[in-house]
């Protein structure tokens, strides 16, 4: 016989846990609800993020998308527009994003031995940082550029989404630290070998 699962149970306001986390995590009231973190008392800050993804591809594969071959056509180019546009509709997929009205948004791709490195800067003047909006550009590049190559190489892997800096805010300044990243993309080379 097959157990039924159980429907998620949302903590009581009585528990004083919930209550605690309430007080410390911005996305989260005192009910242990999910809630939009009200920004209307911030002043608008010049921001900027960027980000990064990686999709791994065989060597046949990245001819075809040097040389503008494949199915669908111009692999890279869908790809990086696709990220742009993600940037620009962050609230709409991920559920407690602000809109936010941005400035400035760029996604490059690197074409290298192994697979297509996207980067994506964005900027914005507003009350709320812009990490979502460069990781989602990042994200959506990957998976575009997926899309587009599936025809030839469904066993395409994406990887390494991150953000590698951010500026603006009461938060300030954060830059990863290349010796984390380089040791990361060490650690990824030695596993695709």
């Amino acid at each position: 016989m097959m157990k039924t699962p159980r429907p998620h149970r949302v903590p009581s306001a009585r528990n004083s846990k919930t209550k605690e986390a309430g007080a410390r995590l911005s996305h989260i009231d005192e009910r242990g609800h999910a809630r939009m973190v009200d920004v209307s008392g911030k002043a608008p800050t010049s921001r900027r993020a960027i980000a990064e993804s990686f999709i791994r591809l065989s060597s046949k594969t990245m001819i075809l998308i040097g040389r503008q071959k494949l199915p669908k056509g111009d692999a890279v180019e869908a790809a990086r527009l696709a990220g742009i546009l993600a940037a620009k509709r962050t609230p709409e997929l991920i559920p407690l994003c602000h809109p936010l009205p941005l400035t400035h948004v760029d996604v490059k791709a690197e074409l290298m031995r192994s697979g297509v490195r996207f980067t994506s800067t964005v900027s914005c003047s507003g009350p709320t940082g812009v990490e979502m909006e460069a990781l989602t550009a990042v994200s959506i590049a990957a998976l575009t550029l997926y899309d587009m190559v599936k025809a030839v190489e469904k066993g395409a892997t994406i990887s390494k989404i991150r953000l590698l800096e951010k500026t603006g805010g009461k938060s300030g300044t954060f830059r990863r630290r290349a010796s984390m990243m380089h040791r990361r993309d060490a650690e990824d080379a030695e596993g695709a070998e």
